[in-house]
């Protein structure tokens, strides 16, 4: 029989919400909408799932702790990076906002700093740690391998927020970008999508060990009914080289990051989304609108903060001798640049 807490994440994952609105919903905390309260008791009654008492007795002792009793501090370490793609600042603002929401509800306050050029050294950020007593170190996605070495980590506990880090090799959690992709196209299947053509940069999907690309090669082998249209992969985006792609290859939907592209598919004679569709594999709330996948950077940030705290209270410091990666799936955002399903049962 399944645990409580299996059974609260499952609810959670087929409602798109967090564990923590799921929980805060069905004990009737504030801050939850009446709307959301609603939706997720009712599915609560459908699935048979009840609230642990336990779970319940544990979460009110840490309400009345909320705002009165202080644990310490907590550091997210962002680096200072020219050459980021813009979208990242919002990603990264996202998941600071996570992480520090997250980190509230368990009595700790959560300090941003920044290494680099307009930043302070790594040196001088192990003495700044050390002089204020933090000891949890959150560190952001960085757009080069980041190299966290010269931090005294005998006296922290650490974990990067992107897939991987070897300078030092701690605990990461990511999210699950292969497993997203493959989803992603098997619902543009669904849609009768029979073309999906990827561009994603070349630095970009090296940085994830080529999960975009892997995951669109093995869909591809694993369905042969669908078209293999080549992945365009580039070093910077060049509009002239996407619109030859496009024109040669003739994909009916288009997977990447850049939601330019849409203008230059409809300069090149599609029509979005009556002929042709896109798909934006990292939708952001300030973003053009469309369809594709949210990679839920607020919940990477509240779960590497509940990592974070669970190394702490083990006193688990320093570099892990097994460093594991935790993944987060994506959240599929419907928007205009994709047809609906056609027919019942489609």
């Amino acid at each position: 029989m399944p645990s409580d807490a299996l059974s609260i994440r499952s609810l959670a994952r087929s409602l798109g919400l967090s564990r923590t609105t799921v929980s805060d919903a069905l004990r009737g905390a504030p801050g939850v909408s009446a709307a959301t309260v609603l939706r997720v008791r009712t599915a609560a009654a459908k699935t048979g799932y009840r609230l642990n008492p336990l779970e319940s007795a544990v979460m009110s002792q840490l309400r009345r702790t909320r705002g009165t009793q202080r644990f310490g501090i907590l550091a997210a370490v962002d680096l200072d990076e020219s050459d980021r793609p813009p979208t990242a600042l919002q990603f990264h603002q996202a998941l600071i906002e996570g992480a520090r929401r997250r980190a509230g509800e368990f009595g700790f306050d959560l300090q941003v700093f920044l290494v680099g050029r307009h930043g302070v050294t790594v040196p001088r950020l192990d003495v700044i740690l050390q002089a204020r007593g933090i000891q949890g170190v959150l560190l952001l996605p960085a757009w080069h391998e980041p190299d966290f070495s010269r931090l005294d980590w005998s006296r922290f506990v650490g974990v990067y927020t992107d897939y991987v880090i070897q300078h030092p090799a701690l605990h990461s959690v990511c999210a699950d970008h292969y497993r997203a992709l493959i989803g992603l196209l098997g619902r543009l299947q669904q849609l009768g999508y029979r073309r999906p053509g990827l561009f994603v940069q070349q630095h970009s999907d090296e940085r994830l060990h080529y999960r975009w690309v892997g995951a669109l090669n093995g869909y591809q082998r694993a369905h042969p009914e669908m078209a293999r249209v080549p992945a365009l992969v580039f070093e910077k985006f060049e509009p002239a080289r996407f619109t030859a792609w496009f024109r040669r290859h003739r994909p009916d939907v288009v997977l990447g990051h850049i939601p330019e592209a849409i203008d230059l598919m409809q300069a090149a004679g599609a029509r979005v989304p009556e002929t042709h569709g896109f798909v934006c594999l990292n939708v952001l709330p300030e973003g053009r609108k469309c369809a594709g996948l949210d990679l839920q950077p607020r919940l990477l940030g509240e779960r590497g903060v509940e990592l974070l705290i669970a190394q702490l209270q083990r006193n688990e410091r320093g570099i892990p001798d097994f460093p594991l990666n935790t993944m987060v799936p994506a959240r599929w955002v419907d928007g205009p640049t994709l047809r609906a399903l056609a027919g019942p049962g489609r």
